[in-house]
């Protein structure tokens, strides 16, 4: 019989985690399969792996423990990628060159499959005197638009968009450009942002205090603290960005005070790290661990919940040496600290099985309690391996003694690691999981709420059509099988119907044990007052927080799921949401129609010729494979590259516009062109619309640019003169000749110096 509760379970396994050769053919013939390569894999660092082995195959098995996606999907396939899930990268230095290399890095990283979180306050504000060259420097937002760019053109690995954290200080003079950075659609959907709000600026926040923007010692601006206060909560409720980090908080909690600063987080805030530093991620499912559920003698079984911590442990701490990292700065950072994040999933199932109310303040203490019982297992676990492997090099038994949270811990754990030190810096996180939740049955995800007892899951087919599966939560599946389709309980709540201020309190329940932070969102209902929405994120300060990121559905932010009108139990998936391949691709019949389009690129010795081949499906002429030829040999592998990928897209069906989007978006930093009286950024967005008018001519989509969420040439072509290359410095189009160097109207660059 199979091991997976529910079909989407194993699609999520198949399409995700399932080991697989270059042409898609199965290696993992079952999830067993799956489970015993990563324990044979994080087993083999140890002196008696093959014991190991199977004590790790156990922990993993039946879902119990679920270790991060890039460690279920990259251990023991060899394959070239990290098996850590984020990276903080290094300080941004304030000057051209370490800003590029710092891009460079970032790409590198990225590549092998890791998410990256950067702090941009190091760069001087826009305005601000740039030394020996005569200018003004052009600010941090403008270099945030080129690392988004970047993120745009690489895949992670897993499948896997690539993703990035984005932080500035509270009193940076650009904050009021970061705040609101994202309210222009276009720009920076690569990234996260998130404000780095200090303890001073919310005690000037309370005092309706004046608050100094600063660089480099320079006041440049003073505004009123609670001013720049409502412009980010007025951001966050009309936008759902930026989310708040309280730094401070996080550096006088952080176990390695003594060693590091931190300024930044992973994509989605749950691991604050230091420059170079990667998050390794693991949850223990607190769904699987109940005892008798629904009974009243229901229970956490702590016994095993011990074993199975000091086991996961184990495994993380051995990731750090099995791993690859894409710079050696990374390697060098987590083997100095050898951090791990081991976090939970299923909580709110958990507390329904034992008949707690999510977001009560019963259902808060049993959350702090078990919180209590993981870090206990999890710091005495790793006490134990530094008297058996060592203590993480950077170990100062007194100064890690004397750290905030360490001065909460027990006396018997204090004892542990003064006598043996400590194997790992810092223990405990909580990720996002929202993908190995549903690969562990639909649990409810990390310590989120469950968000709806069922939804239907529009699946796609390769035809294109879309049919319908329910996805039931797993504690409500659970309580059909044990009491058939009855009334649920009254304790049984989701997000539809939680309070915000009941987020807050199982969100600060649970830091308190947690020594890194968490990663939750505060769904507000769209109708909720600015002022009571402001409320969530002072209650998230004042009861210890560590950073808070909030939800209101509205007409820009949309909805990911809507319950519908007739029932609660029914939720529907909208057109956005992720789907699931369950077939193979199109059929290629003998013979297709197609038509080939001549591309004359400016400056470019030779013409492109894109030829795109149509197929019938369902009725519907759709694009079925695309070939790209030049003869400029320079051009030779990318477009091959580009021609195997959109092809491949192609001939999975549904619908693939979002293709051109992509391709639409690319900017070209050296410039793009104007072809036929309109600006495009690069020769790839010049591909993307060839492909768009092909897609036009067909019927495949109505008109030009009907298709995209934006359309990214807009804000360009309003920048644009009468035509020409784009300024590499300044982003204008318009670049002339002058005294025989390109030289650009609007700022003045020139590459003649």
């Amino acid at each position: 019989m199979s091991r997976f509760s529910a079909p989407i379970a194993e699609q999520i396994w198949d399409m995700k985690y399932r080991f697989k050769d270059a042409e898609q053919t199965p290696i993992d013939g079952s999830v067993e399969d799956s489970w015993r390569r990563v324990a044979r894999d994080l087993a083999r660092v140890e002196t008696t792996p093959d014991a190991w082995e199977d004590k790790f195959y156990s922990a993993l098995e039946d879902f119990k423990f679920l270790p991060a996606g890039r460690i279920l999907a990259g251990a023991g396939t060899k394959r070239s990628v990290t098996l850590f899930n984020c990276f903080v990268m290094g300080t941004i230095p304030d000057d051209m060159g370490g800003i590029f290399e710092m891009l460079k890095e970032a790409a590198l990283t990225m590549q092998q499959g890791g998410g990256i979180g950067y702090d941009f306050s190091t760069i001087r504000p826009k305005g601000a005197d740039v030394k020996g060259v005569a200018a003004d420097a052009s600010g941090p937002m403008s270099f945030m638009d080129v690392w988004d760019a970047m993120c745009r053109t690489i895949m992670s690995a897993g499948s896997r968009r690539g993703a990035m954290m984005a932080t500035m200080r509270c009193d940076h003079p650009d904050i009021e450009q970061f705040i609101s950075a994202k309210q222009d659609a276009a720009r920076l959907r690569m990234f996260n942002l998130s404000v780095l709000v200090t303890d001073p600026f919310m005690e000037a926040v309370k005092a309706d205090a004046p608050w100094e923007l600063v660089f480099d010692g320079k006041v440049y601006q003073t505004v009123q603290a609670r001013d720049l206060w409502n412009k980010i909560m007025q951001g966050t409720y009309d936008y759902a960005e930026p989310g708040v980090i309280f730094i401070d908080r996080i550096n006088q909690k952080n176990n390695l005070h003594y060693a590091e600063t931190i300024a930044a987080t992973n994509p989605c805030g749950e691991q604050p790290l230091p420059p170079y530093g990667a998050c390794l991620l693991g949850s223990i499912n607190m769904a699987r661990l109940v005892a008798n559920p629904f009974e009243a003698n229901a229970d956490l079984d702590l016994v095993a919940l011990d074993d199975l911590v000091r086991t996961a442990v184990r495994m993380m701490d051995n990731v750090v040496d099995a791993s690859r990292f894409p710079l050696d700065a990374q390697r060098a950072e987590a083997q100095a600290k050898r951090r791990i994040g081991l976090g939970v999933t299923g909580l709110a199932d958990a507390l329904l099985m034992v008949g707690e109310r999510y977001g009560s303040e019963s259902a808060a203490q049993q959350t702090e309690t078990w919180m209590k019982a993981i870090a206990r297992a999890a710091y005495l676990a790793s006490a134990d391996l530094a008297a058996e492997k060592g203590a993480f090099p950077l170990f100062d038994k007194d100064a890690f003694l004397a750290s905030e949270t360490m001065l909460e811990m027990d006396d018997d754990v204090r004892a542990a690691i003064a006598k043996n030190g400590i194997r790992n810096a810092l223990l405990t996180s909580i990720a996002p999981t929202g993908t190995i939740s549903l690969y562990a049955g639909n649990v409810s995800s990390g310590i989120e709420p469950v968000f709806a007892y069922a939804y239907t899951r529009k699946v796609l087919q390769k035809d294109g059509s879309r049919t319908e599966e329910e996805v039931v939560d797993y504690a409500v599946q659970m309580w059909r099988d044990k009491f058939g389709d009855t009334e649920l309980p009254d304790h049984f709540v989701n997000a539809q119907t939680l309070a915000p201020l009941d987020h807050v309190r199982m969100q600060a329940a649970a830091q308190k044990w947690i020594d890194s932070s968490i990663s939750k969102t505060i769904n507000c209902p769209e109708d909720i007052s600015f002022d009571d929405f402001k409320e969530v994120y002072m209650a998230a300060w004042d009861q210890g927080c560590k950073g808070c990121t909030t939800y209101r559905p509205n007409d820009v932010t949309g909805s990911v799921l809507s319950v519908s009108e007739d029932t609660e139990k029914a939720p529907e998936v909208d057109t956005g949401a992720d789907v699931v391949y369950l077939a193979e691709p199109l059929d290629r019949p003998e013979s297709l129609e197609g038509h080939t389009y001549k591309l004359k690129w400016p400056e470019s010795e030779h013409a492109m010729y894109i030829t795109i081949n149509d197929v019938i499906a369902n009725g519907q002429r759709r694009p079925f494979e695309v070939f790209i030829n030049s003869k400029n040999m320079e051009h030779y592998a990318w477009t091959l590259a580009l021609t195997r990928m959109i092809s491949a897209v192609f001939r999975r069906g549904g619908d693939v516009s979002f293709v051109v989007e992509e391709l639409k978006a690319v900017f070209d930093p050296r410039g793009g062109a104007w072809v036929q009286g309109k600006y495009i950024p690069s020769i790839l967005g010049a591909i993307g619309g060839v492909i768009e008018t092909h897609m036009i001519a067909i019927g495949f989509i109505a008109g030009e640019g009907e298709h995209l969420k934006s359309d990214p040439e807009a804000k360009v072509v309003a920048m644009g003169q009468s035509g020409g290359k784009s300024c590499p410095s300044c982003g204008t189009p318009g670049m002339r000749m002058i005294e025989g160097c390109m030289t650009c109207a609007s700022c003045g660059h020139s590459k003649c110096g």
